[in-house]
């Protein structure tokens, strides 16, 4: 194997690259990213960047020499445009093709758009710039979607001097990650601090002056961030032969076809510690699965399945988010550290009947470690919270 390309100059895609020059592989190593940047980190880009904390060159996952150490064949500025499983390639914009014995696909996420005119989305360097330039002191912004990504957003605008206004179509947000009660603490955050938040609103249009719900009504805004999800950056891999399903689709080794893998939020694979296939769009997963499927790649007769425990962490006013597991489709949630209300808590999730993950917010680290044990051991529910659930508010979804 002495030709290895990792499509994505991601997180995921540079953890790969490192690994695989950790491990061992001398040969050429070639680095594709569609953008014109070196690797840099996106979670700070709705936080620190937004708010003005940070300037861009902060967010660089490693110096020019780090990256002159790996000896890449670093192609930025220039997206994958083609796989032939057949011969062993990948196209590229420019018209040239990439030789390759081993590929690992880590080309991420774009957002999803709406109809209309305008409106910023939230995923690159250049986007977060963009928006940050225009939430100045007064200025109205209309933020589409009350997810992980449109509440930081949200938070931000409001800290600026902004006024803000939030839609989402749930009747409470997150509620289908996190739970109803901890939705509705969350939701308290933002209408405490004045955040117009309206539940239960679809937005059908993007407009020149704001946007457009589904009852005809205007909502009127200087700016328009839409945060309603995203989808995975497969097209370039259509007619190639791999299985495409909301990413690519993979086995427990993040192998989608022979000497094939992928890694980071392109990345379906199956999880054998929850037993399903997933798909995670968390800074930490990318960098974990980057690896594995670099090791993997490298090491056909000793591979390991990729069972991590989900981690991923989220900013909200003064609230600092953790969360360790797969909680998405939870059978019960239970308070089982702090107190809801006063935003101090642990909150512990049950699938079935093991513990599946755990949320804490305003809650030092150790509080919600021992959880990610539970979770990695398939712990039984009854065993990890029994006794803690008899004192503890809970509620089932």
């Amino acid at each position: 194997m002495r030709r290895i390309v990792v499509v994505g100059a991601s997180a995921a895609g540079l953890a790969a690259a490192e690994t695989l020059r950790r491990e061992g592989h001398d040969g050429t190593l070639t680095l594709v990213g569609d953008e014109p940047l070196a690797p840099y980190d996106r979670p700070p880009l709705s936080k620190h960047l937004l708010a003005g904390e940070w300037e861009p060159e902060r967010l660089a996952l490693r110096t020019p020499d780090d990256l002159a150490g790996l000896d890449l064949d670093l192609r930025l500025g220039v997206a994958a445009t083609g796989l032939r499983l057949t011969d062993g390639t990948v196209r590229l914009a420019d018209g040239s093709t990439v030789p390759y014995d081993g590929l690992i696909v880590a080309t991420g996420v774009r957002p999803r758009r709406l109809p209309g005119q305008g409106g910023h989305v939230l995923r690159s360097l250049d986007d977060a710039v963009r928006l940050r330039d225009r939430l100045t002191p007064g200025r109205r912004l209309v933020v589409v979607g009350a997810g992980f990504l449109g509440a930081e957003a949200a938070a931000v605008a409001w800290r600026l001097g902004c006024e803000v206004t939030l839609l989402e179509p749930a009747p409470v947000p997150l509620a289908h990650a996190v739970g109803t009660e901890v939705g509705e603490m969350l939701t308290r955050a933002h209408l405490e601090r004045g955040v117009d938040l309206r539940c239960g609103v679809t937005v059908t249009e993007v407009t020149g002056s704001g946007v457009r719900l589904a009852d005809g009504e205007l909502v009127d805004a200087d700016e328009v961030l839409i945060a309603v999800g995203s989808q995975p950056n497969t097209d370039w891999l259509d007619d190639s032969g791999l299985t495409v399903g909301d990413g690519v689709v993979c086995d427990e080794y993040c192998e989608a076809a022979r000497n094939v893998y992928a890694a980071g939020d392109v990345a379906r694979w199956y999880n054998p510690l929850f037993g399903r296939s997933m798909r995670i769009e968390h800074r930490t997963n990318a960098a974990e699965q980057g690896m594995a499927a670099a090791r993997n790649l490298l090491s056909p007769d000793g591979r390991k399945p990729f069972a991590p425990v989900p981690y991923f962490w989220s900013d909200q006013y003064d609230m600092k988010i953790q969360a360790y597991g797969f909680l998405r489709g939870h059978d019960e949630v239970a308070i089982v550290d702090g107190d809801l209300t006063e935003r101090r808590f642990v909150a512990a999730y049950r699938t079935g009947d093991r513990v599946t993950g755990a949320l804490a917010v305003g809650m030092p680290p150790r509080a919600i470690r021992q959880w990610r044990q539970a979770i990695a051991s398939g712990m039984n529910w009854l065993e990890a919270v029994g006794g803690q659930v008899a004192g503890a508010r809970q509620a089932v979804n």
